[in-house]
């Protein structure tokens, strides 16, 4: 043991010399300080100690080519894909199953020897609901809080970018190990990828008196957000393991998950953690904000009842497929712990993250259905939900949205639905965090609609819908750089172009802050600007002064923000 100990010392700065120079030997059989008497086993435990002795990050290739890496929790065994290092099922809280089902996630608990991170973790509870959602894990469970890595660094020195994806799914439905949120893509490109999980419906937002009064924080009701909490804390500590820089950590989304980072921007818990944000459809200004705790923890105590728990052990005792049946809507709450204050107040006071904002949104979020439903889109019947939902304001409406004949109905009325659906809250996000964020905001709007079905899906599919616009998730493969990975859709070569267009944007605001660079055009902030310039992203990408645009959403905002700016 005493041969170890000194070439731990003589390499310190170097680890990676001596791992190879003892694997080698393994490999050539030599006789050399009764090595050879070793199983593979022990020199792995041996090389494993030097590393913790050592207390410096590297990728090595002890078995075969797996790369491992040192975390605060143990040593990490990934796969390499042509030089994409990846980690999959990455604990970064201990199961919150049993005693810890609602309850903040609590520490990782650390391991011995070396930790398999080559599959993916098991995804949150949740039925089938979305038809658009793959899966690659192979289960569901309680236990599901891991991460995952995809790094292109060689050692753990190299202090990369990283971007942490929260998956959408309006906080009932998704998994970071859904495909088209695959980090290799970006990972290509020279910064670290990570998608992260967290607990959803009643496991990550249900609330409860008993619950409340347990917690240290006399909160209850937000796990899931802090989970994704708790998952940046991890990041923050382990990232220069894997050959990341914990200062330059950029947090993105789409749907829920965009309104995620809008919540962890205004997040004591998460808010310093964070270098930048990039936000698609959605923020909570308007989309799912979370309601008092008290009005949460009364629907709490009629879920109990409705399913025969007297007490916190009892609910504790159900199974989790029996609380899966559960019927109910399990939102967010103001608990003055996760949030200290409405969103909307910490925005306006401007005590939110101050980091530069890439956000946006796309332009057919929702149909003219969502509005009208089996109505024919007239003006007698726009008018009439107009009435219903905005009372004596309907004809300012009406006059925004451009409502002059019959014709204009459709346009008008899938553009309301949108917004009323969540492009507003995003336009509210960007619009509120210019004013107050004190760093550069860049706004988009998304056009390109997806291609025609691909051959083999056509046969799945009842009904042929033909939409124009980019529909709601439409973006997240192009942005992504992973339009290979959904194979419904019958990709062009623009669809392409496209994907390099939105991708090379996402890439450069995580390395630098702001989104332009070679190949692209000049994206200018939203920032002090009277008529608020609007990049539109299509084959022909373009910057639009849209006044439009700014008038549909500045009555908007006076409806439902009557009191702020």
């Amino acid at each position: 043991m005493a041969f170890f100990n000194s070439i731990a010392i003589e390499y310190s700065s170097n680890i990676l010399i001596t791992l190879v120079f003892l694997s080698s030997m393994i490999i050539q059989k030599k006789h050399m300080y009764k090595i050879k008497t070793l199983t593979m086993n022990k020199i792995i435990t041996l090389i494993a100690a030097l590393m913790m002795m050592g207390n410096i990050s590297v990728f090595s290739q002890l078995t075969g080519n797996a790369p491992t890496v040192k975390t605060d929790n143990g040593m990490l065994e990934g796969i390499n894909k042509s030089g994409v290092k990846v980690f999959k099922g990455v604990p970064f809280a201990a199961p919150p199953v049993g005693e810890l089902r609602w309850k903040a996630p609590q520490p990782v608990k650390n391991w011995n020897g070396i930790r398999k991170a080559n599959k993916f973790g098991p995804r949150p509870m949740q039925l089938r609901i979305f038809e658009d959602m793959n899966f690659l894990s192979d289960s569901v469970s309680e236990d599901c809080l891991y991460l995952n890595i995809w790094t292109p660094a060689k050692t753990g020195k190299e202090k990369l970018p990283v971007l942490v994806y929260f998956y959408g799914g309006g906080f009932v439905a998704g998994s970071g190990d859904e495909p088209r949120y695959a980090g290799e893509s970006m990972a290509r490109q020279g910064i670290i990828s990570i998608t992260v999980n967290y607990r959803l419906g009643i496991f990550g937002f249900f609330a409860h008196p008993e619950l409340t009064k347990e917690s240290p924080h006399h909160s209850s009701g937000n796990y899931g957000y802090l989970d994704q909490a708790a998952a940046l804390k991890w990041i923050n500590e382990n990232i220069e393991a894997f050959g990341g820089d914990s200062k330059r950590i950029t947090i993105a989304g789409e749907s829920a998950g965009s309104i995620s980072v809008s919540a962890q921007m205004c997040s004591p818990l998460s808010r310093d953690l964070i270098a930048g944000v990039i936000g698609s459809s959605g923020s909570l200004l308007g989309a799912l904000p979370p309601i008092p705790l008290q009005v949460a923890e009364k629907n709490g105590l009629k879920v109990a009842e409705g399913v025969g728990a007297k007490t916190l052990k009892d609910l504790r005792a159900i199974s989790a497929d029996s609380l899966l049946e559960v019927r109910g809507r399990f939102v967010s709450t103001l608990d003055g712990y996760f949030f200290p204050k409405a969103p909307v107040e910490i925005y306006a006071a401007g005590e939110q993250a101050h980091v530069p904002a890439l956000i946006g949104w796309n332009s057919s979020e929702m149909g003219f259905e969502y509005l009208l439903g089996n109505k024919a889109p007239t003006v007698e019947n726009f008018k009439l939900v107009a009435e219903r939902i905005f009372g004596e304001r309907a004809q300012e409406i009406m006059n925004a949205y451009d409502v002059t004949d019959d014709y204009s109905v459709t346009n008008a009325a899938n553009a309301l639905a949108s917004d009323l659906f969540i492009a507003f809250s995003t336009w509210k996000w960007t619009d509120i965090q210019s004013k107050t964020g004190g760093k550069p905001v860049y706004r988009y709007l998304y056009l390109h609609p997806r291609p025609e079905l691909a051959h083999v899906s056509k046969k799945l599919i009842q009904k042929d819908v033909k939409i124009t616009g980019a529909v709601h998730s439409a973006d997240i493969e192009y942005a992504m750089g992973n339009l290979p990975t959904n194979r419904v859709f019958d990709w062009q070569p623009e669809d392409y172009e496209i994907s390099d267009i939105f991708q090379t944007y996402y890439l450069n605001f995580v390395k630098t802050g702001n989104p332009n660079g070679l190949g692209v055009i000049d994206w200018p902030v939203i920032n002090n600007k009277p008529v608020p310039p609007v990049l539109q992203m299509d084959v022909n990408t373009s910057v639009k002064m849209d006044e439009s645009l700014q008038k549909r959403y500045k009555l908007l905002n006076e409806i439902y923000f009557p009191d702020k700016k």
